[in-house]
């Protein structure tokens, strides 16, 4: 099947109910699923390109997560954080992995997706077989996130498509060259119109709360936990990190080759943060990884 299916599924935080969206590719019936999801600001729709390339093999969920694209919004926005995220994806597993008797997964995580699958994958019992990190670890960089909150929290309005779709094209110059359809579509993933013909960005603004909110010693807390959980890792793990990355350093990476699953370091030349995914030869690295072909 080469087209999506637009799904949804109920989840809940302690601040109530809401609904996550997420695309399905492949064969409904394949018990094997793969998960990808996305950077912080970014949507389900990055991985189109990768899902069909390998919906012949698995069954693919991209998920948009909370707060981002098609899915709800939550009431406390100091909940947009990886435990909730992790328990929305718990969510999100039971249900596509019902009655195929599967109940494992294999996981592709960019940025935000990876920190989200490093979790999941760190739990007792986790449902995740393999995992892939596209340019994330568990460092974490204070000043790098304040910068993150203050982007993400800027309410900007764009009278055009074209001006919209230049703003996006000009923050994402890291993700390396692309054409210009392929710039169109990663700017399209992540505007909407709203009714008085103004462009904005597709998710709520309460995301940069939890990123403002950030400390020096909360994130050397978060930071020590993630390295736990890291080193709790026991599947096989791929490492994927762009030549000029700002976000996984070079030392990171090699740590974590180092310790925990020990992961397979990969790295994309004339790329930064993040490999999209989107070209045949990144695309080649996911397959060889994960099917092993």
């Amino acid at each position: 099947m080469s087209e999506a299916r637009i799904k949804s599924v109920q989840c809940m935080s302690p601040a109530g109910l809401h609904q996550m969206s997420y695309k399905e590719w492949g064969d409904a019936a394949n018990p094997r699923v793969l998960v990808c999801v996305h950077g912080v600001t970014r949507v389900g729709d990055d991985f189109d390109h990768l899902a069909r390339a390998l919906a012949g093999h698995y069954r693919v969920v991209a998920p948009d997560v909370v707060g981002r694209g098609r899915s709800g919004r939550l009431a406390n926005p100091q909940l947009y954080r990886v435990p909730q995220y992790v328990s929305d994806m718990v969510t999100l597993i039971a249900r596509v992995t019902a009655g195929n008797g599967n109940d494992g997964v294999d996981w592709f995580g960019t940025s935000m997706g990876g920190l989200i699958g490093l979790a999941l994958a760190s739990l007792p019992g986790t449902p995740v077989r393999k995992l892939v990190l596209n340019d994330i670890g568990p460092t974490l960089d204070p000043a790098a996130l304040l910068r993150i909150g203050d982007y993400i929290g800027q309410e900007l309005r764009f009278p055009t498509y074209e001006a919209a779709a230049q703003f996006v094209r000009e923050v994402s110059q890291s993700f390396g060259e692309h054409t210009e359809a392929e710039w169109d579509k990663l700017a399209r993933d992540v505007l909407r119109q709203e009714a008085d013909g103004q462009w904005v960005r597709h998710y709520d603004m309460g995301l940069a709360l939890p990123f403002r909110s950030a400390t020096p010693e909360s994130t050397r807390a978060d930071e020590a936990m993630l390295w736990a959980a890291y080193d709790a890792i026991r599947c096989p793990t791929l490492l994927v990190r762009g030549e000029h990355s700002d976000l996984l350093s070079r030392a990171t990476a090699a740590s974590m080759t180092a310790r925990g699953p020990h992961a397979q370091l990969v790295d994309i030349p004339n790329v930064g943060h993040a490999p999209t995914f989107i070209h045949d030869d990144q695309i080649a690295v996911a397959r060889q990884f994960l099917i092993g072909t």
